[in-house]
Order: structure tokens, then sequence, then C-alpha cells
């Protein structure tokens, strides 16, 4: 199983940062690869929602659509994914946004996954490591879309 980890320092709050990453259905306007994002189903208050959604991934001649139990936790700022089926053996992410001394907040993003083919597994491990970062970047991107590229951008680790 492929395990990743990446932490950014912005200079937004963890609230809007979380709020971008909770809006699934907006994923096809900025992240890459994403062909098409729904909410199937919402359940419990907004504080502590839990949503399954399909999420359609295109990339070369990869095309693939995959169904994930996300958890939501305004309180504790996480927003965790279990994956429930697709061309995935397995797939947890977990987003934490803390928040930082003055203003912005550090965002730690972990994601474990592993292909049920071999060949995707091996096509997807070459490139990947990229793709986790741009994917990380696309949602600092987007965040400066929506409220404005901060006049300094605070320390990346």
């Amino acid at each position: 199983m492929q395990k990743v980890h990446q932490t950014r320092d912005v200079a937004y709050s963890p609230a809007q940062m979380y709020e971008l990453v909770a809006d699934i259905e907006n994923y096809p306007k900025f992240l890459p690869w994403c062909a098409g994002a729904r909410i199937r189903k919402r359940e419990g208050p907004p504080e502590k929602q839990i949503v399954t959604a399909d999420m359609i991934i295109a990339y070369t001649v990869f095309r693939e659509k995959f169904t994930s139990r996300v958890t939501f936790d305004l309180a504790a700022c996480t927003i965790d994914v279990a994956y429930v089926e697709g061309p995935f053996r397995n797939l947890v992410t977990r987003w934490r946004f803390e928040p930082l001394p003055g203003q912005g907040c550090r965002i730690h993003f972990d994601m474990e996954f592993e292909f049920r083919s071999f060949a995707l597994h091996a096509l997807m491990n070459a490139v990947f490591g990229k793709a986790f970062t741009r994917l990380m970047q696309a949602f600092i991107d987007r965040a400066d879309a929506l409220y404005g590229a901060p006049a300094v951008r605070a320390a990346s680790e």
C-alpha cells in the first residue's frame, strides 16, 4: 500500500480551508483530473455530517468512478474519506486544519491507497508523487481565487 503525507502552511483560516475541501461538488472546477463529482447522500447535522460521494477521475486513457464515505467534523476541523467502491483495493484520506499563531493554518493531508489492478497501480505509482503535490496546490490556488491571494504567503514545509 502506498502512503503519502504533505503539510503546508497557508495564510487562510482553518475554517476557510475546511469549507473549501468540504465543497466536493465544485471539485471539477479546479481539481486536475476530476471529471465529475456528486453527493449521493447526506446524513447528520452540518457540523458532524457524513456524506456518500462519487468522483470521476480521468487521466490519459484512465477514467474511473469511485465512491467514498466522507466524514466531516467541524469542531475538530478534520475531513476523513473512506473508500466504498471503485478501482481501489483501499483508499483512506485525511485532511486536518490546524490554526497557526497569528493567522493562517497548517494543512495536514494524508492518503493511503492501493489499486485493485497491478497494472493500474504501477502506472499511477509512477506519477502519483507529482499528482499528490499538484492536488494540494490546486486547493491552495482555489483558496487564492475565492478568498484573494494573501500579500505574503505563509512558509511551506
